[in-house]
């Protein structure tokens, strides 16, 4: 492998990169400047703060979102490492300039639950995309990293309990409706979070027992074109040795897999579990 072909390859995935996180910037600008800050309905973390110190001092959200989160770049670069700071500080900065450009214009709705919904889905889907490629748009991301690490809290544990305060604390400015609708909002902002970090083509892992390995085996490779590993297996009651078939696929050919494998043996047993991501192997597309 030549070494020009390698860094034709690394500067691909570089630009890839941050293609994503700056289409990520924008999306997460739309959903915050034409649905939630003009509605008064808030996401967590320093986007919230952000929101309601606009709201208080009249500094512009999009340059609080950088003063705010500077730290948290610094304290990034320190304790989780140069690549996501450098991709949060881009995130951030994007951030900032697509926000600023788009609070010019006029939202796209003035009822806070229309708000809440569509700006929670853009805004989710746009933090998951810079997220999925290795950014953030929040600094409250990075302290929860660091707490998981020296403590016994998860990132959730610590973003929900951190997010609490902030999203409690809207209702003394922006009254209790709202902070209701921004509880919404920051509900759907997760799920929409993880639609992104998954793809609506979740991947799954399977493992399937069955006396007719190779069958089923070639079956899966020559139909779905997926590869498949054989593990060593031995019956706990039985003592019989058995090979144990593995492979990824995903959820929209689970039913397709499920018919081919009972067709060759329908005492085949098969087990599914969620897989968070996949990378490379005999797949398609």
């Amino acid at each position: 492998m030549s070494i020009t072909y390698l860094k034709s390859k690394h500067y691909k995935a570089f630009l890839r990169k941050y293609i994503i996180i700056s289409f990520g910037a924008l999306l997460a600008a739309i959903g915050l400047e034409l649905f939630l800050v003009p509605n008064n309905v808030i996401d967590g973390g320093i986007v919230g703060i952000s929101i309601m110190g606009d709201a208080i001092t009249s500094i512009p959200f999009s340059a609080l979102l950088v003063f705010l989160n500077l730290p948290f770049v610094i304290l990034s670069w320190n304790k989780v490492g140069w690549r996501s700071a450098v991709a949060g500080c881009a995130a951030t900065v994007l951030l900032s300039v697509f926000s600023a450009i788009l609070s010019e214009y006029h939202p796209l709705t003035e009822d806070p639950l229309l708000a809440a919904i569509f700006g929670g889905i853009i805004d989710g889907l746009g933090v998951g995309l810079v997220i999925k490629a290795g950014g953030f748009l929040d600094g409250i991301d990075v302290v929860a990293i660091i707490a998981d690490r020296c403590s016994v809290f998860s990132v959730g544990e610590v973003e929900m309990f951190i997010n609490f305060f902030i999203l409690g604390s809207s209702a003394f400015i922006f009254g209790f409706d709202n902070a209701m609708y921004s509880l919404l909002a920051y509900y759907i902002i997760t799920k929409m979070i993880d639609v992104a970090l998954r793809g609506i083509n979740e991947s799954y892992i399977v493992f399937i027992v069955t006396d007719e390995h190779e069958k089923v085996a070639e079956a899966l490779m020559k139909q779905m074109s997926r590869g498949v590993t054989f593990f060593q297996g031995e019956g706990a009651y039985s003592g019989d040795k058995k090979k144990v078939l593995y492979t990824t696929m995903t959820r929209f050919e689970i039913d397709e897999m499920k018919d081919i494998v009972g067709d060759i043996d329908d005492r085949a047993f098969i087990t599914l579990s969620s897989a968070s991501d996949v990378v490379g192997g005999r797949q398609k597309k």
